[in-house]
């Protein structure tokens, strides 16, 4: 799950909303962002859709990612609610030492951090080293669509396969941190599975999510050719709503399956109108 927003701290929001809330709002009160583009570069990915639309960005460079050396400069206060971060790009290798920086100052301020990413090993294991007295301040959201590695391929094609991501998951749960999953988009019909294999692993909640706008992303961001546009149909074909009602009825008595606004419309869930409320 990625914000639209790719500034370094996105507006300040009221924790009480009029409207119903989506996206990142659902999980967290504010974003925070060091990085323009992300070198996983997905296919369906609506900060790259943005980033295009706005101009910040091309098809062409989003998978090259500049730093913004400005957002090291933002001195964070404590806030009501928690950080996500980070929400616009992912926690890579190349920049691994920045994103412990970045980090850190947030934490240090006295906040609790949502970190989603599609995991590598190498940082997980970095910030759960580094972070070990902030273990209370933190809970990893780990983006898994699929049991499939080359499903995630297609979809994602710079990021970790599913046993790496696995592992990350295994590994922070093993160290005593908070670990929860986002299974948004589902990328095939086999997400009973990816429940299955990583619930014991959970200390929080799996969120589920169809792909949104898919089709419209794919054509912004460059990405359909005949062979992407017949998987979106396929993935649009499974998540249609009769598909999403099983689903739901599977798993709608398990305190630790939660569902994204694109569920929650379909199967009749009141859509919550508190910010970073994260149910």
């Amino acid at each position: 799950m990625k914000n639209d927003e790719t500034t370094c701290i996105d507006t300040e929001f009221s924790k009480q909303n009029a409207k119903e809330v989506f996206g990142t709002l659902e999980w967290a009160s504010k974003n925070a962002n060091f990085i323009s583009g992300c070198e996983h570069d997905c296919k369906y990915c609506y900060s790259k859709e943005m980033a295009i639309r706005f101009k910040r960005k091309t098809a062409e460079n989003w998978k090259n990612e500049e730093v913004r050396g400005e957002s090291f400069k933002k001195k964070f206060k404590k806030i009501d609610g928690k950080y996500m971060f980070p929400s616009s790009h992912d926690i890579h290798p190349m920049h691994l030492n920045e994103s412990l920086f970045f980090l850190e100052k947030i934490l240090e301020a006295g906040n609790d951090v949502l970190i989603v990413t599609k995991p590598h090993f190498e940082c997980i294991e970095a910030i759960c080293r580094e972070f070990a007295a902030f273990k209370d301040n933190i809970m990893f959201r780990f983006t898994i669509g699929s049991v499939n590695s080359d499903t995630l391929k297609f979809w994602e094609a710079g990021a970790p396969c599913y046993e790496e991501r696995l592992s990350c998951l295994k590994f922070a749960f093993a160290l005593g941190f908070e670990t929860s999953l986002s299974c948004e988009p589902m990328l095939d019909n086999n997400v009973e599975n990816l429940i299955n294999e990583t619930l014991p692993y959970i200390t929080d909640s799996i969120w589920i999510g169809k792909a949104n706008f898919l089709i419209k992303r794919l054509k912004t961001n460059k990405c359909n050719s005949k062979e992407e546009i017949r998987k979106a149909e396929e993935l649009i074909e499974w998540q249609k709503d009769e598909n999403i009602k099983l689903l739901y009825k599977r798993f709608k008595a398990n305190p630790k399956i939660k569902w994204k606004e694109s569920i929650k419309k379909v199967v009749d869930i009141r859509i919550s109108t508190t910010i970073g409320s994260d149910r």
